[in-house]
């Protein structure tokens, strides 16, 4: 497709955060079960569903857009959950494990952060707003869950990690 307007760009980017989230929703589940730690097990539980609930704002941004949802690989997730993957396949103390899978999670929570924070401008420039306050819940579900593992990784996992398992 052509990008000649702001609002194609909007969409091509909604479709590459439909692919993203659709892709998290795939990964969450193996995070969860890799982790040892009880909150952050839940902490990826919870994302999970929150993911889903994300999906469906998507999917309702395009109504709004008058758009078929379709979805376009976002490259970039796919680089990220890969990396997670490796990241689970290591030999690693559970301790290290549950502070490397927080890193791994927060790579991706933060790409996704910068993606809906673009969205969310453009929707505005655009006086979308309804699209706009859609992606904007979801902006800030994702910097919510950021600031959640942050803070699980320095409430203890960190430091359970330096100690010798």
């Amino acid at each position: 497709m052509a990008l000649k307007t702001l609002e194609d760009a909007l969409v091509e980017e909604l479709e590459d955060l439909l692919s993203a989230e659709t892709q998290i929703t795939k990964a969450l589940p193996k995070m969860a079960k890799k982790a040892t730690n009880p909150k952050l097990k839940e902490a990826f539980e919870t994302h999970l569903k929150e993911t889903e609930g994300q999906i469906e704002r998507l999917h309702q941004a395009f109504e709004l857009l008058g758009k078929k949802a379709k979805s376009k690989t976002c490259e970039a997730t796919k680089g990220l959950v890969k990396e997670g993957e490796g990241v689970m396949e290591e030999e690693a103390d559970p301790d290290v494990m549950d502070a490397m899978l927080i890193g791994a999670a927060q790579k991706i929570e933060h790409y996704e952060i910068a993606t809906y924070g673009t969205v969310c401008t453009w929707a505005e420039t655009l006086g979308l707003d309804e699209v706009h306050d859609l992606l904007g819940e979801t902006l800030d579900e994702e910097e919510e869950t950021d600031d959640k593992l942050s803070e699980l990784a320095e409430s203890g996992i960190n430091e359970d990690a330096i100690e010798e398992g």
